[in-house]
């Protein structure tokens, strides 16, 4: 009897019971569309900040899923120079950033360029620059060759693992591909658009043709067909954001889905409600993008410096409801590294004098500031 899916007949035959998905499919066409409307009336800088914010969040989320940790600022310093924005005061990124930027920049801003296996050969070098995945020496830009032992999805602490799914064979990897890009092309007229997705996803990642990188690769590819489907130029969500705050759900669904029958209802329901989590997510993060928006054509007449303009920045960019605690002295200096006391105190009275900053409730060492 077949453990997992790939050994049946004919596997890739899946199948999906529409009127499940239909009310949750309805309901994010919804939310895209009203998203994209906003964007609509954004001015060319704020849409290319607001992309540079999405990539961000993608590029980091899609590392942590695979329990890797990326600096921000290094992060922020690669997008910003693929999108040519300013870079002053930001590291040089390393490699290994810079090639999952470049993938996920690929993927979603051309999105109907043709998927080839040599494509994702490319993609898997740029995530895998040096050769080596961590400490260990991987096959890059090639099928895995499973020289070490049959592919294996394992978890659990060493000495207690847990093997959670196991891959088709190195010999079938060159026939599942040639399938998985005939299907991918053929599809994009026939499918639901996020349906596809979703199956793009799953595809990709049961076939698992890769050494490493082939989680990252899943999600590139889920994106470069939610792209195709909305025909939107910027990213505006990260699925990455939202898959990594249910991760064990994720997981659990992917191997459960895997060691079940070509029904993928189960998975591509998981699936849709996740790019609904991650357009509600987008929502919150354009609201304040206006908000900042806003606020500068409000104040651009008034004078204040570059220091006074980070911290208002600081709290734009989190949103005002989500700086807990409002705007103290301490924070102040932390936001502005190597300044004093005194300037800190002096720079934020100057603040309220010019009307921009109001003081909370509080006295002593409780007190506060918010926006006016």
């Amino acid at each position: 009897m077949p453990k997992y899916i790939w050994q049946q007949p004919n596997w890739t035959s899946f199948t999906w019971d529409e009127k499940v998905l239909l009310p949750l499919l309805s309901q994010i066409k919804l939310k895209q569309g009203m998203l994209v409307q906003k964007l609509s009336t954004l001015l060319s800088d704020d849409l290319t900040q607001s992309q540079a914010i999405i990539l961000e969040q993608e590029t980091i989320h899609t590392a942590a899923i695979e329990g890797e940790t990326y600096n921000p600022e290094m992060v922020r310093s690669s997008i910003h120079n693929r999108l040519h924005l300013s870079t002053a005061g930001l590291p040089r990124a390393d490699r290994h950033i810079d090639g999952i930027i470049d993938v996920i920049i690929d993927a979603t801003s051309r999105p109907n360029q043709k998927l080839t296996l040599q494509k994702l050969f490319s993609w898997h070098a740029s995530l895998f620059p040096t050769g080596y995945s961590k400490l260990l020496k991987i096959n890059v830009a090639k099928l895995r060759d499973d020289t070490s032992g049959p592919m294996q999805v394992v978890s659990g602490s060493i000495g207690h693992e847990k093997v959670r799914f196991e891959a088709p064979p190195a010999h079938l990897l060159p026939q599942e591909m040639k399938v998985f890009l005939s299907w991918w092309q053929n599809s994009q007229s026939t499918q639901n658009g996020i349906i596809r997705a979703g199956i793009a996803h799953f595809f990709f990642v049961t076939i698992h043709p890769f050494d490493d990188g082939n989680g990252r690769l899943a999600r590139a590819l889920a994106d470069m067909a939610l792209a195709q489907d909305d025909a939107f130029p910027h990213r505006y969500y990260s699925m990455s954001q939202a898959i990594l705050s249910q991760k064990k759900v994720y997981y659990d669904i992917l191997e459960k889905s895997q060691k079940g029958q070509q029904d993928l209802t189960p998975w591509l329901l998981w699936f849709a409600e996740c790019l609904l989590l991650a357009l509600n997510n987008s929502d919150i993060l354009l609201h304040n993008i206006f908000a900042k928006t806003s606020f500068w054509q409000k104040h651009f007449a008034i004078s204040i410096n570059e220091r006074q303009r980070k911290a208002l920045n600081k709290i734009l960019d989190v949103g005002e409801k989500n700086f807990i605690g409002g705007l103290t002295t301490r924070k102040y200096i932390g936001i502005n590294h190597g300044i004093s006391r005194r300037t800190a105190v002096r720079e934020i009275q100057d603040l309220i004098l010019k009307g921009i900053l109001i003081q909370n409730p509080g006295l002593g060492r409780n007190v506060s500031y918010g926006l006016n």
